[in-house]
């Protein structure tokens, strides 16, 4: 009976393709060659196909089934008068837009600090970065962006810090905390994040600096930089580094090498043979972190210490700690290290530094960028036509007369009040005024203003003003130039009855301290260079 049926069933199919070329493919994709998902029988039309026919009407249901099909298929096809109410089998009837995405980011929260060590908290989304965390907080706090803000994670049970790069994913980054750890987020301006590229003669010293290959003549600092961003060329960080053994709490000075396949030391004195190099760390899977209390914590030999340490969590043990002589080797280490680590993705950050992942930056917004010191010029404006001064000894004298034309301003200030009381109330104002300017820090040490100026970037021209202790009458000017800190003592002079500020012995004279550092702002006078970027401890 099942072979009979078959045949019945072939000659049926063989029938029908001479009457339709249609019905032939039809035919055809029912027998296997079509798509199997389009033609399956339904599941219920499956299970019912399981149970026995009764031996009656077998093959008069196949003959019924057989010629219904065909039917089917010589049946003219009819347009749909209403397209728009029906819908592919394959589609979703409401349309997605309706619908969340099933793919939308996960929003977290997280808390910033600043130096003041206020903090706020922040939904963001899960793959924001460190760029938009920065964009975010200074929209929300209506702050000037010049691209130095920047986020540091700060590990206090181990005294370490370091930047995160603005194309880092914070949650990545709060992923190899532990539970335990009080590690924090900061935010803060450094100035320093990408000054290399603005002055890389800062950064890297010439007696740190050599060659894998030999060179024809000297090379400039920027084609130093250049070989870091290159793959095929590299330069090599050479020096002595106190590094700490392995497992105790002892340090010892070796002379180490940085290539671009990690840092390397000698077993034997300053010698570069590959039989007396021994690996130390890569930077693929590590950090690079800038110890903030060496001497405390690990019993470094000096305070310029920093260390590699693992991107998954890890004890103490598992730190890599090195300690360099002075703030200018361990600023070029630190340098050179980031650079070889991200390469051109540092460059990218300074050139674009809007490109965010997350969308919380929008280009609409105008960078204000800080004003370059060669953009400047002095100007005359005495005469009816403005004029650029050319000559450094003209453009001087101009300085030191604008500044007697300050002191004019300020005594015809004090001369409007009439009475004497008045006088001596505005001089007391005078000198108070400047409690409320964001570059006055009241009553700090030289140490601590030391760290301040440290922490926001040793880049010429970064300064606060702030009491001094070993004379309480007179204030301090500290600033950094050359990858070093200066203090300036602000001396006060007192004339015909009047009290004044001074830099250079009373040569030039302020009535107050904002009138001093505004002038300095614009001039350099006896300072090594003009004030630029001032120290300020915001509030989140």
């Amino acid at each position: 009976m099942t072979t009979s049926l078959q045949d019945g069933q072939s000659a049926a199919g063989r029938a029908a393709a001479r009457d339709s070329p249609l019905t032939a493919q039809v035919c055809g994709a029912a027998q296997g060659r079509g798509d199997a998902r389009d033609l399956a029988p339904a599941p219920w039309l499956q299970a019912r196909a399981l149970l026995p026919p009764p031996d009656g009407t077998r093959g008069c249901a196949a003959d019924r089934r057989k010629k219904k099909d065909l039917d089917v298929l010589e049946m003219p096809s009819i347009p749909n008068p209403f397209p728009e109410l029906c819908c592919s089998p394959f589609t979703s009837v409401l349309s997605a837009g309706l619908f969340p995405k099933a793919n939308s980011r996960k929003k977290q929260v997280i808390k910033v600090y600043s130096e003041d060590e206020t903090s706020r908290a922040v939904e963001v989304p899960s793959d924001i970065t460190a760029r938009d965390v920065c964009q975010l907080l200074i929209l929300k706090n209506h702050y000037i962006d010049d691209h130095s803000w920047t986020l540091f994670e700060h590990l206090p049970h181990i005294g370490l810090e370091r930047t995160i790069e603005d194309h880092e994913l914070v949650m990545e980054v709060l992923s190899n905390w532990g539970m335990e750890e009080e590690n924090k987020l900061y935010f803060r301006k450094n100035y320093a994040k990408y000054e290399f590229f603005k002055n890389p003669m800062y950064f890297f010293p010439e007696h740190m600096v050599s060659f894998a290959t030999e060179t024809n003549g000297e090379i400039s600092p920027t084609q130093i930089l250049q070989m870091f961003l290159s793959s095929s060329t590299y330069p090599e960080i050479h020096g002595f580094l106190h590094a700490k053994e392995q497992g105790k709490k002892s340090w010892k000075k070796i002379y180490f090498l940085l290539r671009r396949s990690g840092l390397y030391f000698s077993t034997k004195g300053t010698s570069k043979e590959p039989r007396h190099l021994q690996f130390f760390s890569e930077f693929g899977n590590s950090d690079i972190y800038v110890s903030l209390a060496g001497k405390k914590k690990h019993g470094a030999p000096t305070n310029y210490g920093f260390c590699f340490k693992p991107n998954k969590a890890g004890g103490p043990r598992d730190l890599k700690m090195l300690c360099a002589e002075e703030e200018q080797s361990r600023t070029c280490w630190v340098t050179a290290i980031r650079l070889l680590k991200y390469g051109m993705q540092l460059y990218q950050n300074y050139m674009h530094p809007y490109q965010g992942r997350s969308g919380c930056s929008s280009q609409s917004i105008s960078p204000m960028r800080s004003i370059s010191e060669n953009s400047l010029v002095a100007m005359d404006f005495s005469g009816q036509k403005s004029r650029v001064i050319e000559n450094p000894t003209e453009a001087l004298s101009v300085a030191v007369e604008e500044g007697l034309a300050w002191r004019k301003k300020g005594c015809l200030r004090l001369a409007t009040h009439g009475s004497p009381t008045a006088s001596s109330q505005s001089s007391a104002t005078n000198m108070a005024i400047h409690r409320s300017q964001p570059w006055f820090h009241h009553k700090i040490s030289r140490d601590e203003a030391q760290r301040l100026i440290i922490q926001q970037g040793l880049v010429d021209g970064v300064f606060l003003v702030r009491d001094s202790q070993s004379n309480p009458k007179t204030f301090v000017l500290s600033m950094s130039h050359g990858q070093k800190i200066k203090h300036f003592q602000i001396i006060p002079v007192e004339d015909d009855g009047e009290l004044f500020h001074t830099l250079d012995d009373g040569h030039t004279r302020f009535t107050d301290l904002i009138q001093l550092v505004e002038f300095y702002q614009l001039n350099k006078g006896v300072l090594p260079c003009k004030l630029k970027h001032y120290c300020a401890r915001i509030a989140l």
